[in-house]
């Protein structure tokens, strides 16, 4: 199993390192239309039409980059600033907010490294692993229908067959090392990239000042739609069969002395509407904060939802201690809307769980061996557990290339306490 994934990872390097040469070759013309919008912004107003579209094109070539980034575990954010509101599409005020960001020429200033990075990187990528081939199995054929060829690796130059074929062990170790070597090449690439593409720390506070807005605004919205699902479910549900029950009983103790058989039906049909009105108030409970997580805490919590899936699934935690209600809460669902993921969108075959706790970090990583894809702009699961942790201060991000594998990776600060002792505790 390791094996496989240790090739697969290679060959999926090397497809990378093929997709990276061709979007360097791209930042060449990029480069080129960038000065020239800029060169003709005096005549004739023509850059102020230009210059955004082209800084357009740059950025969705450095948000490609940025994504690129993200699938060999090099998490770069957009460092843009927010467009004003009322911007028209051309015009001074659009040239203005775009001439005036940092991250227009950070951009501008990483397309030739970037280009130069890509191409060599990516070339390297694909060559030593190539080369690899070679040895194993053209060389041979060449060396037996033209002798005397130039020579292979170590055996420079050859001077006979029986030195070309020694060409297929060195073909063999070069492979190898190709495969072994391009994830690590890729990663390179992605660190050289976040160099130019990532946020300053002005741009890192812009950013935070502009999160936190939103997200005390989600966090508003969120609570407000909860409270209102509450109130809804109370008044559709206990409420309702409350009202029943207490009619049921009223209508029990008249007939109690002149019909002693109708109120006997009457209590036992009371005692099962306040059966019932029980199971939906404990799954009401449960979607607010569930007893488990309450009683066991947020490690028992997990282990007892891994046991509920349907696909294998691993828990690999340390987290010894309790934390606050709020956080333990937030961690516990954004885990389970991961799973949920995983059961419902990634078709795998085997998901886990890790959670550490290191100093006042908590880090959860959910992961699994299904097709990937999954995208943080796509959909509302992924985002509605990014806006959940983002109410705590925690972020999330998302590594999950074509072919997968998808790992999903978490971090709430939180402090803990020490663990309660409790007599469920111990049925873990």
């Amino acid at each position: 199993m390791e094996t496989s994934n240790w090739i697969r990872d290679g060959l999926r390097a090397m497809a990378a390192g093929l997709l990276a040469i061709v979007l360097a070759v791209l930042n060449i013309p990029l480069f080129v239309l960038f000065v020239l919008s800029l060169v003709l912004t005096p005549v004739l107003g023509i850059g102020f039409v230009l210059l955004p579209a082209v800084t357009a094109l740059v950025r969705l070539r450095a948000d490609a980059a940025r994504r690129i980034a993200g699938w060999h575990g090099v998490t770069v954010a957009r460092p843009y600033r927010p467009r004003p509101a009322g911007l028209a599409p051309f015009g001074w005020g659009r040239w203005k907010w775009i001439i005036t960001d940092p991250a227009t020429w950070r951009d501008f200033a990483w397309l030739l490294p970037g280009a130069v990075a890509g191409l060599v990187l990516g070339v390297l990528t694909l060559a030593i692993p190539a080369y690899g081939v070679e040895g194993i199995i053209l060389l041979p054929l060449w060396i037996y229908l033209a002798e005397g060829w130039s020579g292979y690796g170590a055996m420079w130059p050859i001077e006979s067959v029986a030195e070309g074929f020694l060409s297929f062990p060195q073909g063999v170790v070069i492979l190898v090392l190709g495969l072994a070597v391009a994830p690590w090449l890729r990663r390179v690439d992605a660190l050289f990239a976040r160099l130019f593409l990532a946020p300053t720390r002005a741009a890192e506070l812009r950013l935070r000042v502009t999160q936190l807005t939103v997200t005390r605004a989600d966090t508003v919205d969120a609570q407000a739609a909860e409270l209102r699902r509450i109130e809804r479910d109370l008044h559709d549900g206990a409420q309702a069969r409350l009202v029943s029950l207490g009619m049921t009983i009223g209508l029990a103790e008249e007939l109690v002395e002149r019909d002693p058989e109708t109120a006997r039906k009457l209590l036992a049909e009371a005692r099962e509407n306040s059966s019932t009105a029980l199971v939906e108030l404990r799954h009401l409970v449960r979607g607010i904060h569930p007893p488990v997580l309450a009683e066991r805490g947020l490690d028992g919590a997990v282990r007892a939802l891994a046991l509920t899936l349907r696909i294998p699934t691993t828990v690999d935690s340390d987290v010894e201690g309790r934390f606050e209600t709020p956080v333990e809460s937030a961690a516990y669902f954004a885990v389970a809307e991961a799973l949920t993921n995983v059961q419902r969108h990634s078709g795998a075959t085997f998901a886990y769980v890790s959670m550490h706790h290191a100093g006042d970090v908590l880090r959860l990583e959910v992961g699994d061996d299904g097709h990937g894809g999954a995208d943080l702009t796509r959909g509302t699961g992924l985002a509605g557990m990014e806006r959940r942790l983002a109410a705590f201060d925690g972020t999330m991000s998302v590594s999950s290339p074509p072919g997968g594998p998808t790992i999903v990776t978490m971090e709430l600060p939180c402090a803990s306490s020490s663990p309660r002792t409790m007599l469920s505790s111990g049925t873990d």
